[in-house]
């Protein structure tokens, strides 16, 4: 009997006329419209201007892909293609998820803090937190068309056939593999739908679902890490992405309960606190009517005794 597998798909695109379509890329489209679908009802709930969200796309989409472009190409430069248009084959694959969060989001805020006061910047990301989830898995299914970032071999009924031309060197002689792109999309999608009920039925403090989101998901990607059996740089024997996920698993983790208890954050997080505005320039306004004293007022008294201290003779 032969055992269940998940098929791998037989090609990576299909052809649109003269174009030649890559699934992988496709799915980074689909990504970005649900993302900005998604945020744009969020955000308009929670009494923002839907709109916006369209400008943190433009900025945030291309920044996220350079930064995560980049990551891939400092962290594993041996599987940069052997061309001169090697570093720019994203169609290829080769996105580090950490690079593009980053980038995104650093575009994204610079936008933000240019349109919004800080506290509604927190609420902001708050509302993107679920979203960026939902776009990630995406791209995971792109990675399962690249037959890309699987994990080790297993005879489980999920696993995934891998076709003997992608499989890493060491497992030619295995067949099935830990579809760990899937176990992603599966734990993004429920940490989503998380978020959004936390958010719904607790109080809490912007941004602290975008803290959760960043504690959340890196903190899976530390038991993804310990399965995957693709290509990377090891520190420890351990590879490199554990220990990126291990620090930013800690760090939004901190966060989270630093925003709750309203902890002074270091200067290169959003601020807890909504910066005063100073007074906008002009003459001062009036006193309210009947706290100015009258001209005289209570001087007499002074003036009079001062006259009475005058005329009392010195003592010698």
């Amino acid at each position: 009997m032969t055992p269940a597998f998940i098929p791998s798909p037989s090609q990576s695109g299909f052809h649109l006329g003269p174009l030649d379509v890559h699934v992988y890329g496709l799915m980074y489209v689909l990504a970005v419209l649900a993302a900005v679908l998604i945020t744009r009802r969020r955000w308009r709930a929670a009494g923002g201007d839907p709109e916006l969200v369209y400008e943190v796309a433009m900025w945030g989409f291309p920044a996220g892909l350079i930064g995560g472009r980049i990551y891939f190409l400092i962290t594993t430069p041996s599987q940069i293609p052997d061309h001169w248009w090697g570093p720019f084959a994203i169609w290829k694959g080769g996105l580090g998820i950490w690079g593009g969060i980053a980038c995104g989001v650093a575009a994204g805020l610079t936008v933000l803090y240019r349109r919004l006061d800080p506290s509604d910047v927190r609420r902001f990301m708050d509302a993107a937190a679920p979203s960026l989830l939902v776009a990630q898995s995406f791209g995971r299914v792109g990675n399962y068309f690249n037959q890309e970032l699987f994990g080790g071999p297993t005879t489980l009924p999920w696993a995934l056939k891998i076709d003997p031309a992608h499989r890493p060197a060491g497992y030619t002689q295995y067949a099935t593999f830990h579809p760990t792109f899937l176990y992603e999309i599966v734990w993004n999608l429920s940490l989503a739908a998380f978020l959004v009920w936390l958010g719904h039925h607790r109080r809490i403090r912007p941004p602290g679902l975008f803290a959760l989101y960043v504690a959340g998901y890196s903190g899976f990607r530390i038991f993804e890490e310990t399965l995957r059996v693709d290509y990377s740089n090891h520190i420890f024997g351990l590879r490199l992405n554990f220990f990126v996920a291990l620090v930013l698993c800690i760090i939004g983790l901190l966060w989270f309960v630093a925003i709750q208890r309203e902890w002074s954050a270091p200067s290169w997080f959003p601020r807890l606190h909504p910066r005063r505005r100073a007074a906008p320039p002009g003459p001062k306004p009036p006193p309210p009517r009947g706290s100015q004293k009258k001209p005289g007022a209570g001087s007499g008294t002074r003036v009079a005794s001062n006259k009475r201290s005058a005329g009392k003779a010195r003592p010698r």
